[in-house]
This record gives C-alpha cells, sequence and structure tokens, in this order.
C-alpha cells in the first residue's frame, strides 16, 4: 500500500513537472520574448529603415506595427498578423501606399538581433512584386 501510494505521488510530481514545461514552451514559441521595439534595414528591390515594435496583445497574440521609410514615401502601418514558431516570425500588413497589396515579413531571431526576408504581394496572393532582405536589432 505504501508503495502504491509513494508511485502515485511520483506519478502526480512527474506529471506537473511535465505540464508545466509544456506551458512554458507554448509561451516561449508565442514570441512573447520578442516584444519590444527593433530597429533595421531592408534592401532588394528598394532599400531604407524601419522600426518595428511587437507587443502581446489580448489572449497571448502577437501584434504590433511598422513605421518604413521608402523612397516612395515614409508610411506605418499595424501588422495584421503575427505568428512565431520558436525563433521564426512571419507577419504581415497592408501596404500603404498600394491599398491592393500587403507585405510578408519573415525572420529568424537570435538574441538581440534577427535577419529575414520581406515580400510585397498583391493581396491574398503568392506571387511576389518585389522583395527582399531584412535585418533588425532589438533596442
Amino acid at each position: 500500500m505504501r508503495i502504491r501510494r509513494m508511485a502515485a505521488v511520483l506519478m502526480l510530481a512527474v506529471s506537473w513537472m511535465a505540464s508545466a514545461a509544456l506551458a512554458d514552451a507554448r509561451q516561449a514559441s508565442g514570441g512573447e520574448q520578442y516584444a519590444g521595439m527593433w530597429t533595421g534595414t531592408y534592401d532588394g528591390s528598394g532599400t531604407g529603415q524601419f522600426e518595428m515594435t511587437l507587443d502581446k496583445g489580448q489572449g497571448g497574440t502577437m501584434t504590433g506595427k511598422v513605421n518604413v521609410t521608402t523612397e516612395g514615401g515614409n508610411y506605418a502601418a499595424d501588422l495584421k498578423a503575427v505568428t512565431f514558431e520558436g525563433a521564426k516570425m512571419t507577419a504581415r500588413y497592408d501596404f500603404p501606399l498600394d491599398p491592393s497589396a500587403e507585405v510578408v515579413m519573415t525572420a529568424t531571431f537570435e538574441g538581440t538581433s534577427g535577419k529575414g526576408t520581406w515580400s510585397l504581394r498583391a493581396k491574398g496572393q503568392t506571387d511576389e512584386i518585389a522583395s527582399g532582405g531584412i535585418a533588425v536589432t532589438k533596442k
């Protein structure tokens, strides 16, 4: 009887530790550790600088915005979708200089820096109109 009770307590402890580890992994993969202001540059079909702010929104989802300098005019936009798979972010926003287009960014973060790509597309399409690279540093 005593051995069964000890086994049950041990199983309960292992189960609790596994649940805690899973919760930590879910939180870490949600991108919360990347919240804050990031400054960077982009190149490719155009070049310039941008700031990206990532915030933990309601329900734990990530939100954010960008401020971008371009040769065609500067703009600000709210991120419409921000997802993380580990350290890899995918974000999308409506392109203010052309209401029929959107920008999709991907970046992989390592510490306080990140590198990735950007792609200008017609909304809802996968064909690229323009593309290039991005590099960011946490401010």
